[in-house]
């Protein structure tokens, strides 16, 4: 059998196979609540057949949404939504699939406009939020200056996520993910071009890092016994930013914490990036130096089109499983022809037995 279609044992969980459809912002909330739209999207990926599903950023607090439309998981309301999308996914998805929920803080990056409507930061007068993040350093020059945060401020938002996590093991969640990628405010704390701290928030290597724990500290806290994952930048591309090296040093860490897997990704820290030519080929190296250096379980993800293609990867090592997202957008069937391609097994939706 192919192995994409084989099990994943990760620490407190297993999946029937490993293919993941990963947190993929939509915009779609209000005050942190979803739509129906929202409803009727996830219950589309549910029902694709694959190992994982993880929920898309939902903010631990108000001022830590990445956009105003945003989801939130902060007060009962937004936990209502949850426990209603969670339903409507395990109604359409196999009886194996399951669901994490991404819990997300976006500092810097965040009270931005909604996609539909334009792009740049609001105000509060304007609608928008206060920012903070470990350093006063602005996303881009004209976005406003964040705050940077006091004992107060990170005391604060340890207690969102473990409330937060709290809440995600209420509503029936199989796990948590927690965003500490692409510039948002865990990565903020992780990488020298946004810490500039001299406490024991920054410094070196190991200051920097503390956060980032901290919040899996919190989180599992927040729900003992559910399986925590951490998405990753594996490296900033830019100048003095993070590297390969610090992202294994800190995928060891995690695992030291707990931690049942990583999501290798990368960048988002600061725009003035600059990306390689092709980003699923530095994904894949990152993943497997992380795999190997830290013996942890690590998928991959971006521009993974091909069937074949996502094969070679776990045939080569380069990552225990394969985050499918904008293709699985464009092509719902994706994990369904993947299967028949390669004989593999995919249980069918509970709908659909009768018709296998």
């Amino acid at each position: 059998m192919a192995l994409l279609f084989t099990p994943l044992q990760m620490v407190g969980v297993e999946l029937a196979n490993r293919i993941c459809v990963p947190p993929m912002c939509s915009c779609e909330a209000t005050d942190g609540v979803g739509s129906d739209a929202l409803l009727r999207r996830y219950g589309k990926l549910a029902a694709t057949g694959a190992g994982l599903v993880v929920v898309e950023a939902t903010a631990v607090e108000a001022a830590g949404r990445i956009t105003t439309r945003c989801l939130g998981l902060y007060n009962d309301r937004q936990q209502a939504f949850f426990e209603k999308l969670l339903q409507a996914c395990r109604q359409s998805a196999p009886a194996e699939t399951k669901f994490f929920l991404q819990l997300s803080h976006s500092g810097r990056k965040g009270s931005r406009c909604d996609p539909r409507t334009g792009h740049g930061t609001l105000l509060p007068e304007q609608g928008g939020f206060p920012l903070i993040a470990p350093s006063a350093r602005p996303f881009t020059p004209d976005a406003p200056v964040p705050r940077a945060m006091t004992e107060e401020d990170i005391a604060g938002v340890l207690a969102a996520f473990e409330a937060a996590a709290a809440r995600a093991a209420q509503i029936g969640f199989d796990g948590i993910q927690i965003h500490g990628a692409h510039g948002y405010l865990v990565h903020q704390f992780l990488s020298p071009v946004t810490n500039d701290r001299t406490d024991r928030w920054g410094g070196d290597r190991d200051g920097c890092m503390r956060f980032a724990l901290a919040v899996v500290d919190a989180v599992k806290k927040g729900a003992p016994g559910l399986p925590v994952m951490m998405r990753i930048s594996a490296c900033d591309w830019i100048e003095g930013g993070a590297t390969c090296e610090d992202a294994a040093a800190l995928a060891a860490a995690l695992k030291e914490h707990g931690v049942c897997a990583v999501d290798v990704s990368s960048g988002g820290v600061d725009p003035a990036q600059k990306l390689p030519a092709s980003i699923t080929a530095a994904h894949t190296e990152f993943s497997r130096k992380i795999r190997t250096q830290a013996q942890v379980v690590t998928f991959t993800s971006g521009g993974i089109v091909e069937p074949l293609q996502a094969e070679e990867i776990l045939r080569t090592r380069q990552a225990d499983g394969v985050c499918i997202g904008r293709e699985m957008l464009r092509n719902p069937g994706w994990v369904w022809a993947a299967a028949q391609s390669l004989g593999g097994g995919v249980q069918p939706p509970a709908g659909f037995v009768s018709a296998f």
